[in-house]
């Protein structure tokens, strides 16, 4: 694993979705560990208190834990308006959850499973940022977005429809909201990590997908920098806080791919 950079987040309040494992949790560590004010979302109590524990080990009430759902309009708007409320202000913003859905042939593809796809990974993300807008207005703030390689750079994974196309446009709402932002000061970029080491298999369904493209083998493994080892969710938290940090001050409306040129393999 590379060498962690420090950063300096004393006074800033940072808001993560999908908070309570992988790539949110690691986030929600590093930017606390930096001296920021950490409020996680997401759907499972328990999940987000178990976190809570290891993003603030010493404290864990110090981390603000909120179930909500982020594809849900009406408990996002409580669940920032808490946010907002209780630590003052949301200077930082990562619009991390999402779900891997469905992966099948679009002829079986039911239009409930694309919208609860959809609706998780990309109105999410609109909800989550939008919502958050009025608190990043008053000093300005940075907001990263995960998308992926997959819908980006990669279009090998046949029958993920629905996941690539919730990627692609996350990576085009953020160079459409970092235009129209920063006259507001509010930086916004995505990060589109390959393979790491998550639970997001969890949300996956595949289903009659075999023979679906064609085969291809990689003998050495899909990830050239690693011999086919995936990265871990740190790497992409230490991505993220430096695009929420003063060190990418003058970056926005970009996209930081992750993978150790996976996706140049792949796409």
């Amino acid at each position: 694993m590379s060498k962690e950079v420090s950063y300096n987040f004393d006074g800033k309040v940072a808001l993560v979705t999908g908070g309570g494992s992988g790539i949110g949790k690691a986030t929600a560590t590093l930017l606390a560990r930096s001296g920021a004010r950490v409020a996680i979302i997401g759907r499972d109590p328990g999940e987000l208190r178990s976190a809570a524990a290891e993003i603030s080990p010493g404290d864990p009430g110090a981390v603000l834990c909120v179930s909500a759902d982020v594809s849900e309009s009406g408990e996002m708007e409580q669940a920032i308006a808490e946010i907002g409320e209780k630590l003052g202000g949301i200077d930082i913003v990562v619009a991390n959850a999402g779900i891997n859905g469905v992966w099948a042939p679009l002829e079986e593809l039911e239009v409930d499973e694309w919208n609860t796809t959809i609706g998780i990974n990309l109105r999410g993300t609109f909800l989550t940022v939008k919502l958050a807008l009025p608190y990043l207005k008053r000093l300005g703030g940075s907001v990263i977005v995960v998308s992926s390689i997959n819908g980006t750079r990669v279009f090998s994974n046949s029958g993920a429809t629905a996941y690539s196309c919730s990627k692609a446009a996350q990576v085009a709402f953020c160079k459409m909201t970092a235009l129209e932002l920063a006259k507001d000061k509010i930086r916004v970029n995505a990060v589109c990590p390959g393979a790491i080491e998550t639970n997001i298999e969890d949300s996956t369904e595949r289903r009659s997908i075999e023979g679906l493209h064609l085969p291809v083998e990689y003998p050495a493994g899909d990830v050239p920098l690693t011999g086919g080892t995936p990265g871990h969710p740190d790497q992409v938290a230490q991505v993220i806080a430096f695009l929420a940090s003063d060190a990418s001050a003058h970056v926005t409306g970009t996209e930081i791919f992750i993978e150790g040129a996976q996706s140049l393999l792949l796409g």
